[in-house]
């Protein structure tokens, strides 16, 4: 492969195909044996050399990281970060290097630059600190900027705004990118070039339009073919029925404790006055970017988060109301996927434990074979093999893993499944798979689904109705054709026009 000046190469493949290794070989940051050439400004380097390869990052080549909050350093304000690459590498006095770390932020288009300056990490949003981590990266003026996965964990608006800045800054003629990604849309949108990458093996180059418009090799094929697409036929509504509601939230309010040591700061209010109900065998989609509310509002269903006013009613019973006893009966019929599976599931527990443990919580009365009858029908519904029952989470991949937190979540056959990013952490074969298997749980099932993402593709093939959030409040509820034909919210039309699309 090749980078070139004021060009980006896209590097495109699932988990496990080897494209961060790659790029971690090239800066000599691959722990493994290495063998090849890098050639730098007409100068080679055999790629086994890792002193001289680590001596080209920083100064010629800048690396950006996928979570800029593990790239930031938490203790230490923004200005002093950026400011200590151009004092190592650039020898800046310290004036000057705190006016280069300005000029980089607003170089990068962070909003208020003087302010952010003087900021925490913690303090700006996910897209302003990766902006940050691509500031730093350039304070020492590299010839390469390599980006390794940096949207994946960002909302539509600001992973467009991040394609489009390092895209800019090429276009600029000033620096080459190599962009990785699991994400064959953003490669589309940001590429000159398409590498795809599978096993280890790049098993199709070319130009980013050629790729897109007559991909050759099956794996790229099925690639674009998984790619959830505003553009792509979606699936047919459901009629419309009037059913009775299984959920109902009505004007619902959440808000956190302020905290503070010397003095107790204001609540901050999560939630305001939120509106919606579903009934059974019907998915609603909770739709929003990061910090619109919606998970909060998840919470408040199965009373992790303090609900302030308003009401949850679950199968006519006001939820808030009742006794912790008594909630144990709903807790049993609402259920949640989430959106991390490794995070949500017990690393020292098998799967046939993991699955077995809602029932031991809600279904005491039944014996251990009612039990593990129950488990294994579970897993087989979600389509894993039985004897995939005997390993630890570490020994699954993301889709298995996700599988186990499904089948933890119907196993106990409730009524409400809350799927909370159920997917966003998975490669798109996954995720399409995941989404498949949802919706034939639910026919199976007759389930009611909240569905929650910040992914408009993904919530137009999977919902019936949407509601959208922003700041905490309903900004617009629809049902899933009317509201991607005539958004009638400025936000709404907004989320869908910052959707990735493939083009060719």
């Amino acid at each position: 492969m090749a980078a070139q000046t004021g060009r980006v190469t896209a590097i495109v493949g699932e988990s496990g195909s080897g494209k961060s290794q790659l790029v971690k070989a090239l800066t000599g940051l691959s722990p493994g044996a290495v063998s090849g050439t890098v050639t730098v400004d007409g100068a080679a380097i055999p790629a086994g050399d890792r002193r001289r390869l680590s001596a080209l990052r920083g100064a010629r080549v800048a690396y950006v990281f996928q979570d800029p909050m593990t790239a930031l350093n938490p203790y230490f304000r923004i200005g002093p970060q950026l400011a200590e690459v151009a004092r190592v590498h650039l020898g800046l006095s310290r004036r000057a290097a705190r006016a280069r770390a300005l000029e980089m932020l607003t170089r990068v288009r962070l909003a208020e630059p003087q302010r952010r300056l003087d900021a925490y990490p913690h303090e700006l949003s996910g897209g302003q600190r990766q902006r940050a981590v691509i500031a730093m990266a350039l304070m020492a003026e590299p010839r390469l900027l390599i980006a390794d996965e940096p949207t994946t964990a960002l909302d539509a608006t600001a992973q467009l705004g991040i394609l489009d800045l390092v895209r800019a800054l090429c276009d600029g003629g000033e620096v080459a990118a190599i962009f990785i990604t699991h994400d064959i849309a953003a490669a589309a949108r940001i590429g000159d070039r398409i590498l795809v990458m599978q096993a280890g093996r790049v098993v199709e180059e070319g130009a980013a339009r050629a790729v897109i418009a007559g991909p050759g090799h099956a794996y790229t094929r099925a690639l674009i073919a998984a790619t959830p697409s505003l553009a792509a036929p979606a699936a047919a509504a459901r009629a419309q029925t009037a059913a009775a509601a299984i959920l109902e939230v009505r004007g619902l309010h959440v808000a956190y404790p302020g905290g503070g040591v010397l003095a107790r700061r204001a609540p901050v209010c999560a939630v305001r006055g939120v509106d919606f109900a579903v009934a059974r065998g019907e998915t609603l989609g909770l739709v929003g970017e990061s910090g619109s509310g919606k998970s909060s509002v998840a919470r408040a269903l199965l009373r992790l988060a303090p609900v302030t006013a308003g009401e949850v009613r679950f199968d006519g019973r006001a939820v808030q109301d009742l006794s912790t006893r008594d909630f144990a009966a709903v807790r049993r019929g609402m259920q949640m996927v989430f959106q991390d599976p490794f995070a949500s599931l017990n690393p020292r527990m098998r799967v046939r434990d993991l699955v077995d443990e809602p029932l031991r919580t809600h279904l005491r009365d039944w014996s251990a074979r009612r039990r593990a009858d129950a488990a294994a029908e579970a897993l087989d519904a979600v389509g894993l093999a039985p004897d995939l029952a005997g390993r630890f989470p570490h020994e699954l991949s993301g889709g298995q893993a996700q599988r186990v937190g499904i089948a933890r979540a119907i196993v106990t056959e409730p009524k409400v499944l809350i799927c909370d990013e159920a997917v966003s952490a998975l490669d798109v074969s996954v995720q399409a798979r995941i989404l498949d298997l949802i919706a034939e749980v639910q026919a199976r099932r007759g389930l009611a689904i909240v569905f929650i993402t910040h992914d408009l593709a993904v919530v137009r093939q999977i919902a019936d109705r949407i509601v959208v959030m922003k700041d905490g409040a309903v900004v617009e509820a629809a049902p899933r054709d009317r509201l991607f034909a005539a958004p009638r919210h400025a936000y709404t039309r907004r989320l869908i026009d910052a959707a990735l699309k493939i083009e060719a």
